[in-house]
C-alpha cells in the first residue's frame, strides 16, 4: 500500500468486512475506511471512516462509493453477495447482487481511476465453489474452473471481468477464492456451507443443532471433504494482498486459490470432541440434506497451495484442533 490509503469495503456489515475493518485499524498505512452494505454498517473505533447504507445494483449509488469527502479509495475491497444456498434457492436475487452489483462497483472504480490516473486495486472475493463437476484429486493454478451452482457461476462471470478490467489498466484487480471459513461467529448464514461452523458453533454455545450431512455419527456421509481457512488466517491474507505487487501475478490472470487445509465432516467432530467432550457431540442432530450434500460435494476439497504461498499467502497449521481451540477461546471470553 502507499504510506497513507483510503479502503472501501462493500459487504461491511458481514462478519468477513467487519472483521477486515477491525484488522485495518490497526494497519497504520490506513488514513480512512468507507464502510457499505445494504444495511448502514457499525464504524470500527480508531480511525476515520464513513458508513454508507446503499443498494450497489444501482449504479447511482456505486457511483457514490468513490465520491466522499475521502476521495477516490485506493483499495477496493468487494466482499458483498448473497450466500452460495440463497444464490441457489432465489436465483435473480443472486445474479442481481452477486454479478450486477459487482459489475456496478467495477465500472465506478473505472471512472474513478480514469480521472485521477491512478487505477485502485480492487480485491475480490471469489470462491472454491468456481468449481465442480470431474476434477483432478488436487487442483491447480491450471485447473478450469466449471460451476456447479448459481453461486459458482456468479462468482466465475466477475472473475472474468475484473480479469478484464485488470489487463486493460482500469483496475489493479486481486482474485481471491476463498477457502469455506471455519469457524464463522454469528448466527448460521445463508451458505450451504455454513453447517461446517455450526457444527462447531453452537455445541461450544451450548446450543442444538443440525448437521445436514448424513444421518448419524457413523454415517459414512461424514467423510466428506472440505477445504477450509479459519477466519484469522483469512483476515491476515486479505492484509496481504493489498499489498502485493501487480508484477508478482502471472501474466493470464489474477485469480489466487488461497491457501487452505482439507479436513472430513467427521475429522471437525473429532475435533469438537477432543476440545469440548462428548458432551459437545450429543447437541448435534442428523438430518441429511440432499441439496446441500449435493452442491458441498461437487467442491473440490484439496488444492496445491505453492502459488500462493510464492506469493506470501498464509496457511493454517496443526489441522482442525488449533483451530477449534481458538474458538472455544473466544467463546468462553464472550467474544463469539
Amino acid at each position: 500500500m502507499s504510506d497513507r490509503t483510503v479502503i472501501l469495503i462493500t459487504g461491511a456489515g458481514g462478519f468477513l468486512g467487519r472483521a477486515l475493518a477491525e484488522a485495518l485499524v490497526k494497519d497504520p498505512s490506513t488514513s480512512h475506511l468507507v464502510l457499505v452494505d445494504i444495511v448502514e454498517p457499525k464504524t470500527p473505533h480508531g480511525v476515520d471512516a464513513i458508513a454508507i447504507k446503499a443498494d450497489l445494483t444501482d449504479q447511482s449509488q456505486a457511483d457514490g462509493l468513490f465520491q466522499t469527502p475521502y476521495g477516490v479509495p485506493d483499495v477496493v475491497y468487494c466482499l458483498h453477495g448473497i450466500m452460495s444456498r440463497g444464490a441457489e434457492d432465489n436465483f435473480d436475487l443472486g445474479l442481481k447482487v452477486n454479478f450486477d452489483a459487482v459489475r456496478a462497483v467495477l465500472d465506478s472504480a473505472r471512472r474513478a481511476g480514469a480521472k485521477t490516473g491512478r487505477p485502485p486495486k480492487f480485491i475480490f472475493t471469489s470462491s472454491l465453489a468456481v468449481y465442480g463437476g470431474p476434477l483432478p484429486e488436487v487442483v491447480t493454478p491450471d485447473t478450469i474452473a466449471t460451476p456447479q451452482g448459481a453461486y459458482g457461476a456468479e462468482k466465475l462471470m466477475c472473475e472474468v471481468l475484473i480479469n478484464e478490467y485488470s489487463r486493460r489498466g482500469f483496475i489493479d484487480g486481486r482474485i481471491l477464492r476463498l477457502p469455506t471459513i471455519v469457524v464463522r461467529p454469528g448466527p448460521p448464514a445463508a451458505a450451504t456451507s455454513s453447517f461446517l461452523s455450526a457444527i462447531i458453533r453452537e455445541p461450544l454455545k451450548g446450543v442444538r443443532t443440525t448437521c445436514p450431512i448424513g444421518n448419524s455419527l457413523s454415517s459414512p456421509e461424514l467423510d466428506l471433504a472440505v477445504w477450509i481457512a479459519s477466519p484469522e488466517t483469512t483476515i491476515h491474507n486479505f492484509l496481504l494482498a493489498a499489498r502485493i505487487p501487480s508484477s508478482s501475478f502471472t501474466s493470464h490472470t489474477r485469480v489466487v486459490c488461497l491457501p487452505g487445509i482439507t479436513v472430513t465432516v467427521r475429522e471437525e467432530l473429532q475435533a469438537l470432541e477432543e476440545v469440548a467432550g462428548k458432551e459437545a457431540l450429543e447437541l448435534l442432530e442428523f438430518q441429511n440434506d440432499e441439496t446441500n450434500h449435493r452442491i458441498v460435494s461437487s467442491w473440490p476439497a484439496r488444492f496445491d497451495n505453492s502459488y500462493a504461498l510464492s506469493l506470501g499467502f498464509q496457511v493454517d497449521k496443526g489441522g482442525m484442533v488449533p483451530i477449534v481451540e481458538h474458538f472455544k477461546k473466544a467463546v468462553d471470553a464472550g467474544l463469539a
